[in-house]
């Protein structure tokens, strides 16, 4: 039987070998591109593949799991192992990866003291169960089994977020538990600290970073034990987040210099060989001074691009590798298509506030309560009310909410808040709130026919009981506030506070308000939107286009003239546009269009659009 080990270099039946690996995320890319991608990489030169595993995504709800289509992770391991790729696994719980949440599932967040990656019982507990199921799956393809796993990772760069051993020794417990033979990793910031935190006895450390390969391993070298040194994550590029100015890009002739020192002294996994797309609401954030959630492409300047094209990365990348590999082969492969399919226009249009009660169902309460408490991990979450005792709204703020909050007045666009606005109240101008209310209006108007006078020169308060005789139950107006999840915060201490939607109160004219319609608005079934109802212009509305194909290819939908949202093709979510960029397109893999009748799906929050898109033959990325 075959076997891998680690002594003062990795062995594979008793010889040397040298991990020469490339970081491509099955669960970033459709299927049927799986070993397009994998034979680019064995053409590369590596010897092996290293992925991650998205528990987010792999076990959406506590009880229901999901290991089909692109979450097929056995089928991934059965294509490389076809190529004749070793394998790395890195099934962590947390991932960072810039996905949503760093991988790890929302529904933990409806626990309101839950504490991630400690020795917190309940997220031990769910660790265990997701491990349960998920271990076995990939255990019978270790090496010592017959298979191609030869590596799998405890947890992921844990000595950047803290430092319990206790919590590390039961990860490393609980692999061997589920049937894990083969030598473990620890990947970590290459800093003293981060190793001496994310280490644990048992475990191989080795380093992520993309630069300084040497003073990176010699500092690495004092916590290996004699062992082999790996960059587990050599960065080659970076990730973009919407409105950084422009597409991140590496330093190709310094990071060629890194990588030649990174085989000379050990082992390495480029990251990442290719990025893919983060598709549907599944990217991450960072949050330091401020909310900078990240673009649907995930093309990471990597060395292929978001759709698999060889960059001038793979060429200089690929002769350095030769160099220290014999695992080059020349596949042929064949040709991925990129089609421009030209215009379409807009044939269907309705507006979210008239098909809201076809696509959710609202739960009724006096007050406003998260996502996650009503089961919702994803999209967008609507908040409607009457303001059945307010005269106006003078003044708002809305309490614990994230990240981005339309507030809308009978139907009409009041404000938009995002990121540290929803941290404060906001003075509504009267001028302003006669623009959105109709009952307002009218009734100021009277006023002022009453005083002889103009607005200006009427002092109105619409809160001053003097202004009103009898009984006064409000204007009536309803109030609808949308409040997008942007992505989760996938590092650092604000992971734990990332409950989405409005958690405490919506405070109007210094008070709470209540009484409250709470829509769920996770946007999974399209197919239920009816477009016969009505269109209302500068709402929250979805826009369909139908488009024929007779020959399928890689498209990328171009949005210019549209603000902001999410696109869907055949039901498929492509993932969300801004036109603030730096990407400008969205990419449509060929294997998600029929021949024939296609339909796309629009949903636009900001009332910016224009009756056409257009799908074209190559990317924009800023």
């Amino acid at each position: 039987m075959a076997k891998f080990e680690i002594k003062d270099t990795f062995y594979l039946n008793d010889e040397p070998f040298k991990v020469i690996s490339g970081a491509f995320h099955y669960f970033r890319t459709v299927p049927e591109y799986w070993k397009d991608r994998l034979l680019k990489l064995k053409n590369l030169g590596c010897n092996t593949v290293e992925t991650y595993i998205p528990w987010n995504m792999v076990q959406p709800k506590r009880d229901i799991f999901c290991f089909e289509g692109m979450l097929d992770i056995e089928k991934f391991i059965e294509t490389a192992t076809e190529i004749g790729l070793y394998i790395i696994i890195r099934p962590s719980p947390y991932i960072c990866a810039e996905w949503e949440f760093g991988g790890l599932p929302a529904w933990l967040l409806k626990d309101r003291g839950m504490r991630l990656r400690v020795s917190y019982k309940p997220f031990m507990d769910a660790v265990e169960d997701y491990y349960r199921v998920l271990l076995p799956k990939l255990a019978k393809y270790q090496i010592t089994k017959g298979g191609n796993i030869i590596l799998m990772q405890i947890e992921n760069e844990y000595g950047y977020y803290a430092n319990d051993k206790d919590y590390m020794i039961f990860m490393r417990d609980l692999m061997v538990k589920y049937g894990i033979e083969v030598p473990l990793i620890t990947s970590d910031g290459p800093y003293h600290e981060s190793y001496r935190g994310g280490s644990v006895q048992g475990a191989c450390p080795s380093g992520n970073f993309g630069s300084k390969t040497k003073d990176r391993f010699d500092v690495l070298r004092n916590y290996t034990e004699g062992g082999p040194l790996m960059c587990a994550e050599f960065w080659v590029g970076w990730f973009d987040h919407w409105g950084n100015g422009g597409h991140m890009k590496g330093n190709l002739a310094q990071s060629a210099q890194d990588l030649k020192a990174m085989l000379e002294l050990g082992n390495a996994n480029i990251y990442m060989f290719e990025g893919g797309t983060n598709f549907g609401f599944m990217n991450g954030s960072n949050y330091y001074d401020e909310l900078t959630p990240d673009v649907t492409s995930y093309d990471y300047d990597a060395l292929l691009t978001e759709d698999g094209r060889i960059t001038e990365k793979y060429k200089v990348y690929k002769e350095i590798i030769g160099k220290y590999s014999e695992s080059s082969q020349e596949y042929d492969l064949p040709e991925i298509k990129r089609v421009g399919y030209g215009k379409l226009r807009c044939s269907d249009k309705v507006s979210l506030f008239s098909v809201i009660d076809d696509i959710s169902k609202a739960t009724h309460l006096p007050y406003t309560v998260n996502m996650e408490e009503l089961d919702q991990n994803y999209g967008y979450i609507l908040y409607r009310s009457r303001l059945h005792s307010e005269a106006g709204i003078e003044k708002i703020r809305l309490w614990e909410t994230y990240d981005r909050a339309n507030i809308f007045v009978d139907e009409k666009a009041l404000l938009t808040l995002y990121d540290h606005e929803l941290e404060v109240e906001h003075e509504i101008p009267l001028e302003k709130y006669l623009t959105v209310s109709k009952a307002a209006s009218e009734f100021v108007n009277k006023l002022i026919e009453e005083n002889g006078a103009s607005l200006k020169d009427v002092d109105v308060d619409l809160g001053d009981p003097g202004l009103y005789t009898g009984s006064f139950d409000g204007f009536n107006e309803r109030l609808d506030i949308l409040v997008e999840n942007m992505g989760r915060v996938n590092f650092g201490p604000r992971m734990e506070n990332q409950r989405k939607g409005i958690g405490r109160c919506v405070q109007i004219n210094g008070h709470i308000h209540n009484g409250w319609d709470i829509y769920p608005l996770p946007l999974d079934n399209t197919d239920k939107i009816d477009f016969g109802k009505e269109y209302i212009e500068g709402t929250p509305s979805f826009y369909r286009f139908v488009f024929d194909v007779e020959e399928k290819g890689d498209t990328f939908l171009d949005l210019e003239g549209w603000g902001k949202g999410v696109a869907f093709i055949n039901g498929f979510n492509l993932g969300r546009f801004w036109e603030i960029g730096p990407q400008r397109r969205l990419y449509i893999p060929g294997p998600l269009l029929k021949e024939g009748r296609n339909e796309l799906v629009i949903f636009e929050t900001e009332g910016k659009t224009t009756e056409f898109v257009e799908l074209k033959d190559e990317p924009d990325i800023g």
